[in-house]
């Protein structure tokens, strides 16, 4: 339980949301191919694969961007506080703790992109005879994640909805389309 806590912890939003959604839209481009054909349906191997992949590809691509993020709010406080040398509070206490708390979010938003990804590829692998379902799952995880978004940052909740549901849609259509797996 403490575990659960420590994921859903308020600093580890975004990354946790950002994993979920990365986490579908990579699944859904690419396994859409297989999630709609019924001749060939997602089997457990590959239901697993492409959430690792995902997961694996995030967590890079989320620490470069959070940690030079991060870094760059150091030399953005260096320079209103008119420190002489830059990259300073990068090499103090601060530095390290800016990497310790961007190696925790991305172990979150690894885990998220993980269960994101897992989300429709297991429903396909479950409702193999309706392989449209495993795309309305999606999209309508999408869209529940659209509205999370909208409240943590005081936005339009309809409309971060039907931003990340279509992008889902114009995001299957071209994983239909290309049929990478």
């Amino acid at each position: 339980m403490r575990i659960i806590g420590w994921f859903f912890r308020r600093e580890y939003t975004f990354a946790l949301l950002i994993g979920l959604v990365d986490g579908i839209l990579t699944a859904l481009t690419l396994a859409a191919g297989r999630v709609v054909s019924a001749s060939n349906p997602v089997d457990a191997a590959l239901a697993l694969r492409i959430p690792t992949a995902s997961a694996l590809s995030g967590a890079f691509v989320f620490f470069v961007a959070q940690y030079a993020r991060m870094r760059g709010e150091l030399v953005r406080a260096e320079r209103q506080l008119n420190l002489t040398s830059h990259g300073r509070l990068a090499t103090t206490r601060l530095g390290r703790t800016v990497l310790r708390e961007t190696l925790s979010a991305m172990v979150v938003s690894v885990a998220c992109n993980f269960l994101g990804a897992l989300l429709p590829l297991l429903t396909g692998t479950l409702l193999p005879d309706l392989p449209w379902m495993a795309i309305a799952v999606a999209l309508v995880a999408l869209g529940a994640l659209g509205i999370g978004i909208a409240r943590a940052i005081y936005g339009n909740p309809l409309r971060w909805a039907t931003v990340l549901v279509i992008s889902g849609l114009l995001l299957t259509f071209i994983g239909v389309e290309l049929h990478i797996t």
